[in-house]
């Protein structure tokens, strides 16, 4: 089909370059040849007036006018994709669908087992790509790349569609022979301690305590930094280390690793964990359906028990 002079089939083409920045990966992802998507290229560049990609390396570096054109190109792909496409009847016994889902492994460990399970059960075929949390999540949902995000509610923008999960809190865990944490923790000591922190993403976004104790310019003493929650429990063995984390990921490496539980001294409130999709997506039946397993097995998480200590 053409607008204006325009083969519609190249905007794809032009779209899988921009996001792959490779003839050869472009060229994979639509299911081109390479000499296909090379001819495709070559027909941009005629149509539009412009190099639109240089080569640095073996990495397509896109033109200030491709550059502009990229958002209005994928929109329009997306309003296709979700605004005509997406009506089609959603069978999740028989769907191969595959939800690319953006959450910790802190939420992966203590909420999404449980909708994987399910999702077993109900729709065999459908996978899932889970993915650590990124710098810019924003753009991969208005890019339409990932179906979910799932973090902190204070974390996420306004501009997409959200749902709450449920709230949680944080407490203070170490090795249970760490002496410092036999008694009542005051925010001196807390703050005189090591600590082991989780920090995501290339730019080491910090938590949601680490967040608030900044905001006051006051900085904890850490001593390890962790990619991931899941790596804080190990690390704090035989020291006098310590380390914030949510109560519930804590109780849950409490049942096979010695670990102590005490509450944090810091008047940080409980926080919102939600689900966040893109707003194209809201019509998509596929989408809809997760939605709800995600929305019915947050539900019945029972809320947390305030009391803490080591199990």
């Amino acid at each position: 089909m053409r607008f204006k002079g325009l083969d519609l089939n190249l905007l794809v083409a032009f779209d899988a370059l921009t996001t792959k920045r490779s003839v050869t990966e472009a060229a994979r992802s639509i299911k081109l040849s390479q000499p296909a998507m090379s001819s495709a290229l070559r027909r941009l560049r005629a149509y539009f007036g412009d190099e639109l990609f240089t080569m640095r390396g073996r990495e397509l570096i896109p033109t200030p006018r491709a550059e502009a054109l990229a958002p209005a190109v994928r929109d329009a792909l997306l309003h296709i994709q979700f605004s005509i496409l997406s009506w089609d009847m959603f069978n999740p016994a028989l769907s191969q669908r595959r939800f690319r889902i953006i959450l910790s492994d802190f939420m992966t460990h203590v909420f999404f087992e449980k909708v994987v399970e399910r999702v077993a059960r109900e729709a065999p075929a459908v996978g899932f790509e889970l993915l650590s949390p990124d710098d810019d999540p924003d753009e991969l949902l208005r890019r339409g790349e990932i179906d979910f995000l799932i973090l902190p509610e204070l974390f996420m923008s306004n501009v997409y569609p959200q749902a709450t999960l449920f709230d949680e809190t944080l407490v203070c865990v170490g090795c249970p022979t760490n002496e410092q944490l036999s008694q009542q923790l005051s925010f001196e000591r807390y703050m005189s301690m090591g600590h082991v922190a989780a920090k995501f993403g290339s730019a080491l976004a910090p938590s949601i305590e680490e967040s608030l104790l900044l905001r006051h310019a006051i900085e904890k003493r850490i001593e390890i930094v962790a990619p991931a929650f899941s790596l804080i429990p190990p690390l704090l063995s035989g020291t006098h280390r310590i380390a914030t984390i949510p109560l519930r990921l804590a109780r849950h490496f409490a049942k096979t690793m010695p670990l102590r539980i005490v509450e944090l001294p810091l008047p940080v409130p409980a926080f919102t964990m939600a689900v966040q999709w893109p707003a194209l997506h809201d019509r998509d039946q596929a989408s809809i359906w997760m939605r709800e397993i995600l929305l019915q097995e947050a539900a019945s998480i029972a809320a947390p028990n305030k009391t803490v200590g080591t199990p």
